[in-house]
């Protein structure tokens, strides 16, 4: 039977997948119950579960101003604990789904592929880019470049001049399990539109904001292998 063992299951992604979880594949962990920053902790879940593949979703991600401020706990939680999955998915045979970030893109030209060159715009970015160095380490492994967030969307304003690939929670978890087989990376993301306009759908009462260089204003991805892969 297909396992797969989860970290970082309380995040938001994972709370999502739990309530799509009607085939029972998946083991959701905490970071209490699975610490990536032990290695110990980890191969004691392997070694009970003997899971077919690992979903990391466990990290650091908001606030944003985290990783500026508190580099250490950035590195630790997004670099070092990516680093012992991988070593320890390696040792175990087991293959690795390392859920990474749009923001390792530059940005500016917009629609990536994903070979186009990386260059991250924030200290995040960087944090999930230190991690993918590790992962493709390891031929078993798949890197999901997603550009998701909750819904509805979290905040009271939204940027009407940067075009994003953004994609709820919901909507991927559901497409999910069609991708884990692939390896490499996949960008996943949703239709390509200003931040503003993807905002609107279910809260009608968000405000419309210039980006004045807090955001680069294009970080669409292109998604034509995700696309590829769905119709398979």
């Amino acid at each position: 039977m297909l396992k797969i063992l989860v970290t970082g299951s309380d995040g938001r992604f994972g709370k999502i997948l739990k309530k799509f979880d009607t085939s029972k594949k998946f083991i959701f962990k905490n970071k209490n119950q699975l610490n990536i920053l032990s290695e110990k902790s980890i191969i004691n879940n392997i070694k009970k579960y003997k899971p077919s593949y690992i979903l990391h979703l466990a990290g650091l991600s908001r606030p944003m101003k985290i990783h500026e401020t508190n580099i250490s706990k950035s590195i630790d939680l997004n670099i070092i604990g990516t680093c012992n999955l991988v070593k320890i998915c390696s040792e175990f045979k087991i293959k690795l789904i390392y859920f990474s970030t749009s923001y390792i893109y530059p940005g500016k030209k917009g629609n990536y592929n994903e070979t186009d060159s990386i260059l991250p715009w924030n200290n995040y970015g960087w944090s999930k880019l230190g991690a993918e160095s590790a992962v493709q380490m390891y031929n078993n492994s798949l890197i999901v470049r997603a550009c998701m967030t909750q819904k509805p969307f979290a905040h009271k304003f939204a940027f009407s001049n940067v075009k994003s690939n953004f994609i709820f929670h919901d909507e991927f978890a559901k497409l999910f399990l069609k991708i884990i087989k692939y390896k490499g990376i996949i960008n996943v993301g949703g239709k390509s539109q200003s931040i503003y306009k993807f905002a609107k759908q279910g809260k009608i009462d968000i405000r419309a904001k210039k980006s004045k260089g807090e955001l680069p204003l294009n970080i669409f991805m292109d998604l034509k292998k995700l696309k590829k892969i769905l119709k398979r």
